[in-house]
């Protein structure tokens, strides 16, 4: 296993207990606890900053294709399209990820949601999270009162 599949492989597993906590446990003190920091996404924040200074000239390669608008996407294209890249990408991934799905988890909290609703859109913050996204807002409304 190399730095790229190590990475992969910490960003997603970091995720996993929080993510599951708000599934499954989402009253929980624990939970609450758990979620109340930064920890929740700081561990892909951190590979991804790994990764990064790991391969400094790749990210000097991309701020020179970005220079020339014309040039940006192949430029993006050719950063992901490496093991690096993809590793660094996955890293960003769950770190959004995770930061939406606490974002719905908190406000189905907050607004008394069902627990189905809520767990959807947790399941599927995660897992899909345009779709959780666009889910949580058709389900979720100001109040249940």
């Amino acid at each position: 296993m190399d730095l790229y599949d190590l990475a992969f492989f910490l960003s997603t597993m970091w995720v996993g207990p929080f993510w599951f906590a708000m599934l499954f446990y989402p009253d929980h003190e624990k939970t609450h606890s758990a979620l109340s920091g930064p920890w929740f996404f700081l561990g892909p924040i951190i590979i991804w900053w790994v990764l990064m200074a790991s391969n400094p000239q790749a990210l000097i390669d991309f701020g020179m294709d970005s220079m020339d608008p014309s040039s940006v996407l192949a430029g993006l294209a050719d950063l992901l399209a490496t093991r690096g890249g993809a590793a660094a990408a996955w890293a960003h991934f769950v770190a959004g990820d995770i930061v939406v799905t606490r974002w719905m988890w908190k406000r189905c909290l907050e607004r008394g949601t069902e627990r189905w609703v809520s767990a959807v859109s947790v399941f599927f913050g995660v897992m899909l999270m345009p779709v959780g996204v666009a889910v949580h807002l058709a389900l979720v409304r100001e109040n249940a009162d």
